[in-house]
């Protein structure tokens, strides 16, 4: 058993070179999050605090250090898409992280689909999307009153997959080559069949 930690209160810094604290708690799936405003102008911002939280029904959550485009259109329109970030479309999910007044979609040669149940766009090049209506929206609480993060929760009504990544009725996952957000400035993994490994629950 290890006894010499480096142990640190978060409120009075880390003392390291980054903030370890999202690479601990990582790597993080990316919510790449499809939205458009009230007059049908089109947002696409990827946000690696994000998670699905329940089976039936499904139920994804993102949440926004601060309140942009994304949650607010979220908020007011009452629906958004989750957009699986693959390798192959890591440099376009990079460039719609900019925060700039510019049109995501145009700005990274991407393709905005309309939902098929919402009116939100998918990534047209994404294998898969998920279509998701608003149930909970929240400002995240500290321990000292309300912090300017804002989680957005919204209950898949409609799922789009590639059917090259199904194989005998079951979804392949590291067949997409899915993405994750690591820690440090610019730490990403890919998840691949390679780190695969079975451990069923036990009974």
């Amino acid at each position: 058993m290890q006894h010499d930690y480096h142990t640190y209160e978060p409120s009075q810094g880390h003392g390291l070179r980054y903030d370890p604290i999202s690479a601990i708690v990582g790597p993080r799936v990316i919510g790449w999050i499809g939205t458009q405003n009230a007059q049908g102008e089109t947002n696409l911002a990827p946000y690696s605090f994000c998670n699905i939280f329940n089976y039936r029904p499904p139920i994804i959550a993102f949440s926004s250090v601060g309140y942009k485009d994304s949650v607010r259109n979220a908020i007011e329109t009452g629906v958004f898409t989750w957009n699986l970030a693959t390798r192959p479309l890591a440099v376009p999910m990079n460039l719609s992280s900019l925060e700039q007044p510019v049109n995501e979609f145009e700005l990274s040669k991407l393709t905005p689909v309309p939902g098929q149940m919402i009116a939100a766009p998918r990534v047209g090049e994404s294998p898969v999307s998920l279509e998701c209506r608003v149930t909970q929206h929240f400002p995240l609480q500290k321990l000292d009153g309300q912090s300017d993060t804002w989680m957005v929760l919204g209950e898949v009504v409609a799922v789009h997959i590639s059917p090259t990544l199904i194989k005998d009725g079951v979804y392949h996952t590291a067949a997409a080559q899915p993405i994750l957000r690591g820690g440090g400035p610019g730490d990403f993994f890919e998840v691949s069949d390679d780190t695969l490994f079975d451990m069923r629950r036990p009974t």
